[in-house]
């Protein structure tokens, strides 16, 4: 550690002498709502706390400067932070054009700011319209962008734009590690790539403000008591205003019902914002003795707030990513936060035709105390993110690079790849057999390879990789253009990273097994592997009886007993990749033993396998054989005889094959 420690002081020392030894950082922090200064202010503090290495200016934007969400540049002054420039660019609307022409006017008014500043980095986070501005006003103006929390993925138009500023972004500050390689799948270069956490988790995590009761009394009345109360805070959907409209209507109407105090805060500035209020009007939300219905709170009380109530309901990313750390309750509603990585105490509902699921979900919400998440962060962000931007070289090229990964030459047009099939390997690993085809775009098997699976990883792998080179060999002669490669296998797969995570008896020697790597590098192609269930859903969602239809089950039986599940047409993997191991599901604790290492699981019971086990005991006690069955002396038993025994009359076989 000590020589890390060093190591890292003798870079900074060389980077500072590169840059010259008196010259500071100049930074500019531009904040534009209230959600990103709460993200915003702990690197604000640590930079203003080391004014030897970084000279600190603070532009203010969007909905700080409205009156109807609170005038919340006042926090910012309140925190002692001077403001060098307050830039009014939100065009008051109610409909997308609205937020284009904020945009425009950002765009406008913002290459004045940065000639006068002069900044040498600026930093910029998250996914909002005003965000972008002004990561498109820097970029423009060869001005370096630091980007907060760039790589992770939500619903709505703001997955787009905070893609977009990671494209303009030369430097990236994520949270988790799934952001992380999100980024470098973006071609993102991986040395300008920090893994910090989320800032305000410091606070979060350091947040021991013994008064909370006063906080509570003040917001919501001296009746109310901790954990009995409810904060209410959702958004507009912009790419589906109506429909999140109606979802708005229908929490209401459901908090109504559950009849629990309620802090209700205003939407932020979006097409449809306005439209949200109306509806908190009409249904007198303002005016009802349950709820508070308020514009902003400062977040040093929100954080209190969130951290005694006894949920949180909406759509806000807040609700997702920092009440986890409280291991308070959360309904998180709607599509907005659809793909955002979660703690155990979130509780989704995705669409609601009534306000009767929200209300079942406050229900099973209320009151509850989950465990603490760190998912998005361990309290150091600050100072992993001031020893990132002491370690940036002012004198390395402007010019960001992109790392494409690599890719065969450019094949110039010709006949001949026109007239070719498109088409993709498919490699099925089973517990008895290794399959190789070659399917075509329209799911025909051109042509298809068989062998008995191996017993050992090496023979194993190594045989997949010969079977793969052989039919993309052959697929030149049956003139198809092998596109990429699909690994259907036996065993618990994360499907991202291209691994086997573990495998029952099933599939011996077939764990901890990097599948992608090895056969990507081998046939210079795509590679993607899942476990067979969730293949087999896959196919019949695409080719086959789940066309079209939102949800369904597939069940797949064979050596073994497996499946996949498809839930609004998106294939269901399980926070452990093993949501559809229907085989797995024990029906008896005293039944036989499965090769998972349970007893009495399906599979145990119903698979071929299992079938032939229980056929070989019938055999060993000279009870399977009935009249009209023969079988050779070196013949193996297997589950075939059992089902011919049964069709023949054979009642202990037949017994077998109902259970």
């Amino acid at each position: 550690e000590v020589y890390f420690q060093n190591l890292s002081k003798q870079k900074q020392k060389e980077v500072m002498e590169k840059n010259g030894n008196n010259h500071k950082l100049r930074v500019c922090v531009a904040t534009c709502n209230r959600a990103d200064y709460s993200k915003l202010a702990p690197i604000m503090f640590g930079i203003k706390a080391e004014p030897q290495f970084f000279e600190l200016d603070v532009v203010v934007l969007g909905s700080h400067l409205i009156d109807d969400y609170g005038n919340t540049y006042r926090m910012i002054e309140q925190d002692d932070f001077d403001i060098h420039t307050r830039l009014h660019t939100i065009v008051r609307g109610e409909d997308e054009a609205a937020m284009v022409e904020s945009v425009g006017l950002a765009l406008v008014k913002l290459p004045d700011v940065l000639n006068r500043l002069k900044p040498d980095i600026m930093i910029v986070h998250g996914d909002r319209f005003d965000a972008l501005a002004l990561a498109t006003s820097a970029a423009l103006m060869n001005i370096r962008i630091l980007h907060i929390e760039g790589g992770e993925v939500s619903g709505t138009i703001d997955d787009s734009i905070r893609h977009a500023i990671t494209k303009l972004a030369h430097y990236h500050v994520c949270c988790t590690r799934s952001a992380e390689q999100h980024l470098i799948a973006m071609c993102e270069d991986h040395d300008r790539i920090l893994l910090a956490g989320c800032p305000s988790y410091d606070k979060l995590l350091s947040a021991k403000n013994k008064d909370y009761m006063s906080i509570i009394c003040m917001w919501l009345g001296e009746d109310v008591k901790p954990r009995d109360y409810i904060v209410a805070l959702q958004h507009p959907v912009t790419t589906d205003i109506k429909h999140s409209i109606k979802m708005f209507e229908l929490t209401l109407d459901a908090l109504i019902s559950f009849n629990k105090r309620t802090l209700v805060l205003f939407p932020n500035v979006d097409a449809g914002d306005k439209e949200m209020v109306r509806v908190m009007r009409k249904k007198g939300i303002e005016h009802h003795p349950n709820f508070r219905a308020v514009k902003h709170v400062p977040f040093d009380q929100f954080i209190q707030l969130v951290a005694h109530a006894g949920c949180m309901i909406g759509n806000s990313s807040c609700g997702v990513r920092e009440v986890g750390a409280f291991g308070t309750p959360v309904i998180n509603l709607g599509t907005r936060q659809t793909g955002r990585e979660t703690g155990e105490n979130v509780l989704h509902v995705r669409d609601a035709d009534t306000q009767d699921k929200i209300l079942h979900a406050l229900q099973l919400q209320f009151g509850k105390q989950y465990p603490c998440s760190k998912i998005y962060g361990d309290g150091n962000a600050v100072p992993r993110i001031l020893k990132f931007l002491k370690s940036i070289d002012l004198k390395e090229p402007l010019q960001k690079k992109f790392c494409f990964p690599p890719v065969k030459d450019n094949i110039s047009q010709d006949i001949d790849h026109i007239l070719e099939t498109q088409s993709a390997l498919a490699v099925d690993l089973g517990g008895t057999n290794l399959r190789v085809a070659i399917v075509s775009m329209k799911g025909e098997i051109v042509k298809k390879y068989t062998q008995l699976n191996p017993k050992t990883y090496e023979d194993r792998l190594e045989l997949i990789l010969k079977m793969c080179v052989e039919a993309a060999s052959e697929a030149v002669n049956v003139n198809c253009r092998i596109l990429g490669v699909g690994i259907s296998t036996g065993g618990r797969v994360n499907p991202r990273e291209g691994i086997v995570l573990h495998s029952t008896k099933l599939i011996q020697e077939w764990s901890s097994v990097d599948l992608r790597t090895p056969i990507s590098d081998a046939l210079h192609l795509p590679v993607w592997v899942d476990n067979d269930g969730n293949c087999a859903a896959l196919a019949e969602r695409k080719f086959g009886h789940g066309k079209g239809i939102e949800n369904f089950v597939t069940l797949i039986t064979g050596t073994g007993i497996g499946g996949g599940i498809v839930h609004q047409h998106e294939l269901i993997h399980g926070s452990s990749f093993c949501a559809a191991e229907l085989g797995h599901i024990v029906v008896s604790l005293d039944g036989p033993e499965c090769l998972c290492g349970s007893q009495g699981c399906i599979e145990a019971y119903a698979s071929g396998i299992a079938l032939q086990r229980e056929a070989k005991k019938l055999h060993d006690e000279d009870m399977l054989l009935v009249e009209g069955m023969s079988m050779k002396k070196e013949e193996v038993v297997s589950a075939a005889h059992l089902i011919q025994a049964a069709k023949l009359g054979n009642t202990k076989a037949d017994s077998i094959l109902r259970t």
